[in-house]
């Protein structure tokens, strides 16, 4: 059966047309972004490609391709002999390089000689990846947001776990990037996402999402850790309608103990990390802090840092970007628990459902 081929904007429309979407290229090529849901069977792996480019720049281009051929086909085998033998005639993959060439050339050719309806992502990855920039815009702007604004320590990122718990439709970048949004924010154990994944994870989130209804998204800055939001996406939601959080101090203090347990018990790395405050707060109240943290005052520091240092930058911050906030609802929890949390969900959606355009 002959291969077909898509071009890459049509692919971003039509994905749910295809079975399984496969991506040729090598494990750390895939790693660093592919189109979400794919899986990938690599043509050549890591090694191997960079053992096919040496031979092609050293001994000359037609050993390569013959040393790359016979790779190619014994790793495409292996591929039909794991995924492919259970398939019904009727099965269609959608299959992409780099650049729509060789690697996934030679994967659909056999794969469609077998009989299947095989498509090519004309252009491969480096296309799809200038679609999906092009089409970011266009998907950030026609959704509502509401935009769940407070302090350090409020929860914000409970409301929004609570919120999409009782169905609304969330926006988690936070989650997205692996990254908490501070100085603090990195997470032990969790490396961030590469820009490009962290632009397809939020093109796969947007899409999803119905317009008819709003989308509750935390008030972000432009960047979440190492990476950074779509400009299109930021100033959207920099334009809407927000929600103001409010919670005592003493549950914030006790809320970021335990979201930042790992801090806890890992004071060295705490300390460390409050070293990156220095030029801002001054050596001697961020040397005061490390004593303390040592001496396991810790939630007295939490205290202090959130403050001294979170609440001017977050309401500086807050007043300069997000315009109406001014006109935000207001929403105090009466604790951090998970019910006072599921109840301020309810009552948010709820509000909404009464009133679709909170000012």
């Amino acid at each position: 059966m002959p291969v077909h081929t898509l071009s890459a904007a049509d692919a971003l429309a039509r994905l749910a047309d295809f079975d399984t979407l496969i991506d040729a290229r090598t494990e750390d090529e895939y790693a660093l972004d592919h189109v979400p849901g794919a899986v990938n069977w690599p043509t050549l792996d890591n090694q191997q490609r960079i053992d096919i480019g040496t031979m092609y720049k050293q001994v000359n281009p037609f050993e390569a391709k013959k040393r790359g051929a016979a790779l190619s086909a014994r790793n495409i085998a292996a591929h039909i002999e794991r995924e492919v033998i259970d398939k019904p005639r009727t099965w269609k993959p959608l299959v992409y390089c780099w650049r729509g060439g060789n690697r996934s050339g030679a994967l659909a050719t056999i794969l469609g000689a077998i009989g299947f309806h095989v498509t090519l992502i004309e252009g491969g990855y480096k296309a799809w990846r200038a679609a999906l920039v092009d089409a970011l815009p266009a998907l950030a702007q026609c959704l509502s947001y509401r935009v769940v604004c407070g302090p350090t320590g409020s929860g914000k990122t409970r409301l929004l776990q609570a919120l999409a718990a009782q169905g609304a439709q969330v926006l988690d970048l936070e989650a997205l990037a692996s990254h908490r949004s501070s100085v603090l924010g990195h997470i032990p154990g969790q490396p961030q996402p590469s820009q490009k994944r962290f632009d397809s994870l939020i093109w796969d989130a947007l899409r999803g999402f119905d317009p008819a209804r709003v989308v509750y998204v935390e008030s972000e800055s432009k960047k979440v850790g190492n990476v950074r939001v779509p400009d299109a996406l930021i100033d959207a939601m920099r334009a809407s309608p927000c929600i103001d959080l409010q919670l005592g101090d003493e549950q914030r203090v006790a809320l970021l103990l335990e979201d930042y347990d790992f801090f806890v018990q890992d004071p060295v790395s705490f300390c460390s990390r409050l070293e990156a405050l220095t030029e801002l707060r001054g050596k001697e109240l961020v040397s005061d802090w490390t004593t303390r943290v040592h001496e396991g005052r810790t939630p007295e520091v939490v205290l202090e840092l959130l403050t001294r240092h979170y609440d001017p930058m977050y309401a500086q911050s807050i007043a300069r970007n997000f315009r109406q906030f001014p006109q935000a609802l207001p929403l105090v929890l009466r604790d951090r628990s998970p019910q006072a949390l599921a109840d301020a969900a309810r009552s948010l959606i709820a509000a909404e459902a009464a009133s679709p355009h909170l000012a």
